[in-house]
């Protein structure tokens, strides 16, 4: 996969100061408040900077933390790196494709994975199957 390289003056241009945060700034949306939280339609998220198809929404399930929250992501469209911001260890998730922080991934989901990616709604798009 090609990576994607913007200058900050041009994804400040294509996303809205939000969206910038979040995914350039590695900032974190409020709980509750995702406008994806509740999606329950049958699609795709992909990222909001590039279009990366990011998880099925199979792999989505409630996770009662206040965002989104899937199972597994699409193989090789998501990159973990190690996060010790604010004195916490975590593992970041990146878009593979333009290096948008997508939220966390945290050890503590259900059974079949034990995996719980934890993501941003607005660091998203939903694209909703039309068949």
């Amino acid at each position: 996969m090609e990576k994607i390289f913007k200058t900050d003056a041009q994804w400040r241009e294509q996303l809205t100061p939000e969206q910038y945060e979040v995914t350039r700034g590695k900032g974190t949306e409020p709980a509750f408040c995702g406008a994806l939280l509740h999606q329950k339609d049958t699609g795709t998220y992909v990222c909001v900077c590039c279009g990366l198809p990011l998880f099925a929404s199979q792999a989505k399930f409630e996770s009662g933390t206040g965002w989104p929250s899937f199972t597994q992501p699409i193989e090789g469209h998501i990159e973990e790196h190690p996060d010790h911001a604010f004195g916490m260890h975590r593992t970041e998730i990146l878009c593979a494709q333009c290096d948008a922080h997508l939220g966390h991934v945290f050890d503590d989901g259900p059974l079949l994975s034990g995996k719980r990616y934890c993501l941003n709604s607005v660091a998203l798009e939903f694209v909703k199957d039309v068949s």
